[in-house]
């Protein structure tokens, strides 16, 4: 059963901004230093610590990003809550990729839009933390 967004999961929600900076990267293997390993049927993306990737590894790569995670306890069932922090980010132009996990949402950022995310989050309800 699927439950709409009505109850205000921003409110004092806490998020926390992972001190590193990130690399996203198209890689030809999954990396065991990683963040995250997203293996899908036709490419693995990984999500690690800009300073710690193998390069003969990387296909394509983008740079420079910051991890935000949801530390809110959500119903799985919820819908809407990442369409609200998306909408509310793209207002601003703020470029984002989301990773889901079973109990916790994160998204990156750009690090040159950390400080313009983290007010919009704090519009939300947020309280924002550092890892």
């Amino acid at each position: 059963m699927h439950q709409i967004i009505k109850k205000n999961y921003f409110k004092n929600g806490k998020v926390y901004v992972w001190k590193e900076i990130f690399a996203i990267i198209k890689a030809k293997k999954p990396f065991a230093n990683a963040f995250a390993n997203i293996i899908a049927k036709n490419e693995t993306t990984v999500i690690i610590e800009q300073s710690k990737y193998d390069e003969d590894d990387v296909i394509e790569i983008e740079k420079d990003w910051k991890i935000l995670t949801f530390d809110m306890v959500l119903p799985f069932g919820i819908v809407g809550f990442l369409a609200k922090v998306s909408k509310v980010l793209a207002d601003e132009k703020i470029l984002i990729f989301a990773i889901s996990a079973y109990s916790t949402d994160h998204i990156l950022v750009k690090e040159k839009d950390l400080i313009r995310a983290e007010k919009k989050l704090k519009e939300l309800g947020c309280t924002i933390e550092d890892k």
